[in-house]
This record gives C-alpha cells, structure tokens and sequence, in this order.
C-alpha cells in the first residue's frame, strides 16, 4: 500500500509523538516526586490548589482539576484523614462547602512545595530560560489551535 501522506503531514505526527513522550516522561517524573511526599497526583494538586488560593468552595477545585464529584469528594476524605484540610460550611449558601488547608496542612506544605518546585525547575532545566518563554508561547498558540 502507498504511503499519501505530506512531508508537512509527517512532521506534523513526529511533533505529536515527540510532545506525548516529553509530557509523559516529565508527567512520570513529577508523580513520582509526588508519591514521594506521600500523595497522589489528585491529592497534591487539590492541596496545591488551596496553599496557592485559601478557602475554596470545593466544587471550584474539582473544576479546575476536571475531577469528578466522586473523586473529588474521596480525595478529600483522605486529605481530612490525613489531617491536612478541613472542610468548612458556607454561612450564606448551605450548599457550599470549602475546603481549607489546617496548620499542619500548611507546614507540610510549606516544607514540600518549595522542594517540588526546585524539581520541576530542574527538569526545565535542559532549556535556557528564553527556551521555555519560546515553548509556553508555541504551547499556547499550539493549545489555542487543537481547542474546539
């Protein structure tokens, strides 16, 4: 069978190959830094979530991680378990809840996240700072052209 495809349709599908393999390798790297901090994924980031923004309305958090309710509502349980978040009721809408960080929750998280960031730092690292500001614009442009 003939192959029909363009040289531009060829390097199109090499970018894809190339951009799912670096995202699943620093993916790799950042879960495991994660798990190491004794934390799932969804756990680190719904705590980096409120460390960065307070008193969230839990459903705002499930949101902005595109976590179901379910998900949501176990990793929480967990969290609070664990004794690093609290839920909190809404005196003007009973329907809400927010989720907080406790005083634990914030010194561990005092102590992880810098100590996280200098990691991802460090496997940014094989670019040049003007290298990154180049890949966020090509990302984003990139992001902009795959949306629906």
């Amino acid at each position: 069978m003939a192959d029909h495809r363009a040289p531009e349709q060829d390097v199109s599908l090499k970018l894809f190959v190339v951009l799912s393999k670096a995202y699943r390798s620093l993916m790799d790297q950042a879960m495991r830094d994660m798990r190491n901090h004794g934390l799932s994924p969804s756990e680190f980031g719904i705590l980096e979530v409120l460390y960065a923004k307070g008193r969230t309305p839990i459903q705002q958090i499930a949101g902005k991680m595109l976590l179901t309710s379910g998900t949501m509502t176990y990793n929480i349980d967990k969290l609070e378990d664990k004794g690093l978040i609290r839920r909190v009721l809404s005196r003007e809408d009973r329907r809400v809840v927010f989720a907080e960080l406790t005083e634990q929750g914030t010194g561990m998280f005092d102590d992880i996240f810098p100590r996280h960031a200098d990691k991802i730092h460090d496997m940014m690292g094989v670019l040049t700072a003007e290298e990154q500001q180049e890949a966020i614009r090509l990302l984003k442009l990139l992001g902009k052209g795959g949306a629906d």
